[in-house]
């Protein structure tokens, strides 16, 4: 267990290793609880690096035997790592340890899943498995041996040689520890070929155990098209003979890229129609997508720290959103991108959790795998690339991997090829990476004698650490509409760089309706007053489909907050200019079905604490249900003509085109269910033949109170299938009443297919209950208790899962005082447990700070 006291490391204090690494070998003897482990290390002192102790991490290893250049030597061990007195030149450092994969519940280092050896090395778990400068700076190119009885036996790179009993890779290409992998078991594999653009034959393996090889042909399909996309859009070809790809059932993340050897978690890669939805589908293109990505925007070019880690995760979320966009429809996709960047990382930045894109310091890396690194650092590569251009982006990405192919950069050194390309000077835009929190864009409009003047304010409020703000570079994507809807300003993108500035629009024949933020071309809060009647407006003419859908998203939360408030009806302006928007078939039905949407009742609670309303859970989730129910009644003529349009009679496809006709009729059949209590449902129940009609129809009675015999039909066609399972798990949880939802999240955690050591399944419990807004806010605080006796029991077996499930209560401090103190109390729970891991404990530090 790593030290609970561990210092706080800062980015200022970056001191380069001071030798390089020029080899690794490493011989690996598997036996499940005494893995031998031999390295034999080839050290050069760096002549550029300040001196300093020769150190090498090392944790929970049993040492067996140390030489230097042949000869024993006996270092000085800690629970840290090892110390030696070194010669002044190079030498070579031999070690041997031993260590147990059977028991490693954390899943860190090298461990079994279900009889299967494999590795999770990032950020820092190669120290658990021999003694090495684990740090993202120190790259090598590696060879190793696997000895053991298992069938398959991969590694990373090029396979070298194979015989009885063993198997020899060599990864030719320099890297760091934390890319390195490692997978023994019995597996089989899906296989198939890429050619590259320069006529290279690419050997591609799937590898599966024997039950899950039929869910692999979308996963290979995908691989391919990332392949080709990657050489098309930014001129990227693969580097090594062989890609492997392997689904793990117990992991931590959602895959890994380690280099030539992608580790997965099986819910990421593994898809059939019968067992995964379209959102699966989707969900694991794009996985498998960000993955294949990593070899050059993670592998080939690496991150000096770990406080650049949105240097390599903030590029490829980037271009495997672009993946996606291009794959499917992009205004959808950067609709649904927004909805989640709001839900969770506008949530980071508005608590206790708060920072910056690039961290200054950290305890716990582990818990800087975050929103903010990931999904804003892909937002500030997006406004990057409107500032300068498309011609511009592309030359900076082709002298970025020219000049830094095989080094571990920064990000000044991301920055800097930019600047060089664009001469433009970017240390302004440069503090999107150091400022937390959510800027908020506040908006004043002027009309004159023609003339059109826009003036915006920019604010960031105070983040723990960072109470004063300075401005930043902030696009501003605008179009402007006459008052017949045609529009007179095509978009056009302002550069805001003050803390107030104007902007001015003269020779207009009529005051213009702005579309702001089109595209969502900045992760801030527009604060703007605007009337129902230029919402309904935008809602009805606006060209930009994201403003359009945003009008719509404005024009829905005004009415929760008015009907949770002061107990006002419905809005009939908005459900009429809505319905005309629902019965034109010429738009998307991914399009239209997200425009069905609601506002997530934790975003109107935050809604109204904006305010200076204390949110009340109960009350947001009886607006939100009679909202639903209004509209069902509104539209029950109708509802059955959208279920027409939807309905798919061709054979199952995880396409686009299906898929939104799918997405379109799951929306349409919940609302139809509050007016049939769940006829529709329990048909399509019995005629799906699909995961994704199947479970939404689920859903559906479930909510309507006659999911007890569909429940327990779902449990016996799929009790054999863990991912499927994980799904009847959780969606029992999500759509519970919220009087019910701890008592049947409770029975759940006593069903005999319960595995809370299995992250999947511990996620979805505890995730639904922490997503079931009203269910887990309940007044008496017994979803803050539930959640606590769980993330106290399982920091022993599994610290990552545990600390990143501590954040569902990151918006502890907006509820009343009663709820404040029942989570409170839940923290100050988990903070006393005896022997409380490092990961949990900066976690539960900060949010309690």
């Amino acid at each position: 267990m790593k030290d609970a006291q561990a210092q706080t490391i800062y980015l200022r204090d970056y001191t380069p290793f001071g030798w390089t690494v020029e080899s690794v070998h490493l011989t690996f003897v598997l036996a499940p609880e005494a893995t031998r482990v031999r390295s034999r290390l080839r050290f050069v002192p760096d002549p550029k690096a300040p001196a300093q102790e020769f150190f090498l991490q090392g944790e929970d290893l049993t040492p067996i035997s140390f030489a230097i250049d042949g000869a024993p030597v006996t270092p000085e061990i800690t629970p840290e790592g090892l110390r030696a007195k070194v010669p002044d030149g190079p030498f070579t450092f031999e070690a041997e340890v031993e260590i147990a994969p059977l028991h490693n519940t954390a899943l860190e280092g090298l461990y079994m899943s279900r009889g299967m050896y494999c590795t999770q090395c990032e950020a820092e778990g190669f120290r658990k498995i021999t003694f090495y400068p684990d740090r993202p700076d120190v790259m090598s190119v590696f060879t190793v041996r696997i000895e053991g009885g298992e069938p398959v036996k991969l590694s990373n790179g090029n396979p070298v040689g194979a015989g009885e009993g063993w198997a020899e890779w060599h990864d030719p290409w320099p890297k760091p520890a934390y890319l390195f992998a490692l997978v023994a078991g019995d597996l089989v594999a899906q296989s198939d070929s890429f050619t590259t653009r320069s006529g290279r034959e690419v050997a591609l393996n799937l590898w599966v155990r024997e039950g899950d090889l039929h869910k692999c042909a979308f996963g290979m399909e995908a691989l391919k098209s990332s392949m080709d996309w990657d050489e098309r859009v930014y001129g990227r070809e693969y580097d090594l003979d062989v890609f492997n790809i392997v689904a793990v059932d117990d992991f931590n993340m959602g895959a890994m890229e380690n280099k030539g050897l992608n580790i997965f978690n099986s819910s990421a890669v593994l898809a059939s129609p019968e067992t995964a939805t379209d959102a699966n589908f989707e969900r694991i293109e794009g996985i498998i997508a960000h993955e294949y990505f990593h070899n050059w925007t993670g592998n080939r070019i690496t991150c000096r720290d770990w406080f650049q880690l949105c240097l390599k995760e903030g590029l490829t979320v980037f271009r495997d959103a672009q993946f996606t966009s291009d794959m499917r429809s992009a205004e959808v996709k950067r609709i649904v991108d927004v909805i989640d960047l709001r839900a969770r990382q506008f949530a980071e930045d508005q608590g206790p959790l708060a920072h910056p894109v690039r961290p200054e310091s950290f305890q716990e890396i582990n818990n800087f795998y975050t929103a903010t690194v990931y999904e804003k650092g892909a937002e500030v590569i997006g406004m990057l690339k409107l500032l300068v251009g498309d011609d511009a982006y592309s030359r900076a990405l082709d002298l970025y991997f020219a000049r830094h192919d095989g080094q571990a950069c920064t990000i000044e050194d991301w920055l800097r090829v930019f600047e060089e390309v664009t001469a433009r000077d970017l240390s302004q835009f440069k503090l999107w990476y150091a400022q937390a929190g959510t800027p908020r864009l506040a908006v004043a409009e002027d009309w004159q004698d023609g003339t059109y003047t826009l003036t915006l304010r920019q604010t960031t409020p105070p983040t723990p650490g960072q109470p004063d703000k300075a401005p930043l570079v902030i696009p501003v994507a605008l179009g402007l509409l006459s008052p017949d809807g045609h529009e007179v300003l095509p978009t056009t993108v302002l550069e805001l760089t003050e803390a107030e500035q104007s902007f001015v629009f003269p020779g207009l024949a009529a005051r213009p309706v702005p579309s702001l933020l089109r595209g969502f071309s900045a992760p801030v809060v527009l604060e703007r007053e605007s009337s129902r009647e230029e919402r309904v407006f935008l809602l009805a003419h606006d060209t930009d489909t994201f403003t359009r859908w945003e009008a719509n998203r404005d024009l829905a939360r005004a009415c929760l907050l008015a009907m949770v408030t002061d107990g006002a009806d419905p809005d009939a302006a908005w459900l009429d200019g809505l319905e005309t928007v629902l019965r034109d078939a010429s738009l998307d039905p991914a399009y239209r079905a997200l425009m069905l949407g609601v506002p997530t009742q934790s975003d109107l609670a935050q809604a109204l604490h904006d305010r200076g309303v204390t949110p009340d859970p109960e009350a947001i989730w009886a607006a939100t249900e009679r909202l639903r129910d209004a509209r069902a009644t509104r539209w029950a003529e109708l509802l059955p003509q959208l279920a027409d349009e939807a309905r798919v009679e061709a054979p199952y496809r995880p396409d686009a085109a299906q898929s939104g006709r799918r997405s379109l009729g799951s929306a349409v059949l919940a609302l139809t269910t509050r007016v049939d209590g769940g006829s529709a449902a329990e048909a399509q129940y019995d005629r799906a033949d699909n995961m994704t009609l199947q479970l939404s129809a689920l859903a559906c009675l479930v909510q309507a109170g006659r999911g007890a015999e569909a429940l327990a039909r779902f449990r016996a066609q799929w009790q054999d299938d863990r991912l499927v399972m994980d799904k009847w798990f959780g969606l029992q949880i999500a759509a519970s009443d919220p009087t019910e939802t701890v008592a049947v999240t409770e029975a759940l955690t006593r069903d005999p297919d319960f595995d809370w050591t299995n992250p999947n399944r511990f996620r979805a419990v505890f995730g639904a209950l922490a997503g079931h807004h009203a269910g887990f806010h309940r007044a008496d605080g017994a979803g803050y208790d539930l959640l606590a006796d769980w993330l106290i029991r399982l920091d022993d077996k599994n610290p990552q899962t545990t600390a990143r499930m501590c954040a569902a209560y990151q918006s502890w401090r907006r509820y009343d005082p009663d709820r404040q103190a029942k989570m409170r109390a839940a923290l100050d729970r988990i903070a006393a447990k005896p022997g409380l891991s490092r990961d949990v404990t900066e976690m539960v530090t900060r949010l309690i700070a």
